[in-house]
């Protein structure tokens, strides 16, 4: 699949918005933290990526009924869905000059049913003339195995046409508008999960 950058110009995708609040102190002290040990910009980006796919626990996964969308309340709380925790992940990308841009796909149950819109990362790391999806989501039911990779994509679900599951192709430079608007209006993660978007 062909990833399409929804504005032309890479700087969009450096940029500090209302979500990827990467000049937050909370945001720039975590990455201060990472890029310690992590000079180089690869190093940097898969730590990243580990360190919020594992420290930072999905908040259904773990229970938690708060809802974040900023990344530095992702980072600050420690929690967040998928959605959340990709703005936590594109904004550590940022806060080192990393390319980062917000992507989706559509998955469903197994019989098709109970669509739900997932969120995802790319990345473009210097050098590099392509994009590559991450899932930091967290490799949680049992037999998920989302890894850092930039030549093989190794995401969490990959998309099945017999149910109707899509790859979004389009990369935002911040949060898909129905996205957000679904994590903004939630009051806890019970009324998220019913009003998480379908589709977009």
């Amino acid at each position: 699949m062909e990833l399409i950058q929804k504005n032309p110009d890479i700087s969009a995708y450096l940029a500090a918005g209302e979500a990827v609040d990467h000049g937050h102190p909370v945001v720039r002290a975590v990455a201060d933290r990472l890029s310690i040990d992590h000079v180089e910009a690869y190093s940097y980006a898969k730590a990243a990526f580990e360190f919020v796919r594992d420290a930072i626990p999905h908040s259904h996964d773990a229970d938690d009924p708060r809802v974040t969308w900023r990344a530095s309340d992702v980072l600050e709380q420690g929690t967040g869905i998928c959605y959340a925790k990709s703005i936590a992940y594109a904004a550590l990308l940022r806060a080192r000059g990393v390319p980062a841009a917000l992507c989706y796909q559509r998955l469903a149950d197994d019989d098709g049913s109970n669509p739900v819109v997932h969120g995802l990362v790319a990345v473009r790391l210097p050098g590099e003339e392509r994009w590559a999806r991450q899932d930091p989501r967290g490799n949680v039911p049992p037999g998920v195995d989302a890894q850092f990779s930039l030549k093989e994509e190794r995401l969490a679900w990959a998309v099945r046409p017999e149910f109707n599951e899509v790859d979004y192709p389009v990369l935002y430079a911040e949060p898909h508008p129905v996205v957000l608007a679904a994590l903004r209006a939630a009051p806890d993660r019970t009324y998220l999960w019913r009003t998480l978007p379908t589709e977009l």
